[in-house]
């Protein structure tokens, strides 16, 4: 089968302000089982959103970027609803910049032969299917990016504000999540950012510069994370999936802690996730767990074990028509540093 038979179908981007999900939420909150989960999560992140003295962050692994949530990520930064993003590489860079630079994430089959796409050049996400030659392309922008700025460590954040500096200039798409945060001073993280594209592109960087390179500094990020909580005092969780983004956000309330700051749990928190608990996995951990740790604080938490792609929609359709963003101060966060 060829390239061409495979990629046909671009994925489309849901977009939240197409359909309004607040009739929608406020009767799935007078049922029962996941559907009151969701709608409870729903209105605590609006809560969160109205809540003027608290720092909204969003926390994002997994593929729902990929999977036709993109948009609605931009558009919460855009739309004033989130201050910081912590999120896999994968999400920031092998997803959105990649749209942004110009290519697309393609409608596939979870049943498809993998050794026919092998041989095509085209890798699969469950049932998307991206190109990996366009892939490779990614990897060279971010090297690209990499090879014009002055040799030293960088925290994942500056450098994916100079991914953002790029996309102002060249990008294909716009709206983009990469260039929303830039444009809106909205800092993003991504404390494992070498597990994506930029991880080989940055890998050429310093194979060609030897000792003259930049790096990613991640004890940087936890340090610079971990001076948002103590700046902002107030903070809500909005975590999707799980992994090293919530474990990171979660942590920098221990982290101010060890260095004598007091600062108070995280006042609000939503997880949607389809990970079990049961395991002591950390995408399933629950939030109450969490408070054992001394890190969310209890009676303002909800876990939604729902597949993304599903629930992200109907909560970031509630809040936007909800309106309480309309009013909301902008943090500018990027400008702490």
């Amino acid at each position: 089968m060829l390239k061409k038979e495979l990629l046909t179908e671009p994925i489309e981007h849901i977009d939240i302000t197409g359909f309004n999900a607040i009739g929608l939420v406020e009767a799935m909150s007078r049922m029962s089982f996941s559907a009151r989960e969701l709608a409870s999560a729903s209105m605590i992140f609006d809560r969160m959103i109205s809540d003027e003295s608290c720092t909204v962050v969003l926390a994002l692994a997994g593929s729902t970027s990929a999977g036709g949530c993109m948009a609605v990520y931009s558009d919460m930064i855009r739309f004033n609803m989130i201050d910081v993003v912590v999120a896999t590489g994968a999400s920031i860079v092998d997803m959105d910049f990649f749209e942004a630079i110009g290519f697309r994430h393609y409608r596939g089959s979870s049943q498809t032969d993998d050794g026919v796409l092998r041989e095509a050049y085209v890798d699969r996400i469950y049932d998307t299917f991206i190109d990996e030659n366009q892939l490779q392309e990614c990897d060279n922008t971010i090297k690209q990016i990499a090879d014009g700025l002055t040799p030293g460590a960088y925290s994942s954040r500056q450098f994916i504000e100079e991914m953002g500096r790029h996309l102002v200039w060249n990008a294909k798409k716009k709206n983009s999540l990469v260039q929303a945060a830039f444009e809106n001073k909205v800092p993003i993280f991504c404390p494992a950012f070498s597990d994506s594209s930029a991880g080989f592109g940055l890998v050429k960087h310093q194979t060609e510069r030897h000792s003259s390179h930049v790096s990613i500094d991640s004890v940087k990020d936890f340090r610079e994370l971990t001076e948002i909580k103590i700046r902002t005092v107030n903070t809500g969780l909005l975590i999707i999936g799980g992994g090293v983004p919530k474990n990171f956000i979660q942590d920098v309330v221990i982290c101010a802690e060890v260095l004598g700051k007091d600062v108070p749990m995280h006042k609000y928190a939503v997880q949607i996730t389809v990970a079990d608990s049961r395991d002591g996995a950390c995408s399933g951990s629950t939030l109450k767990e969490a408070r054992s740790w001394g890190k969310v604080e209890s009676g303002n938490e909800q876990m939604v074990f729902c597949e993304g792609t599903i629930a992200v929609p109907i909560l970031a359709s509630y809040a936007y028509h909800c309106g309480h963003w309309k009013e909301r101060r902008r943090r500018n966060l990027a400008d702490l540093w």
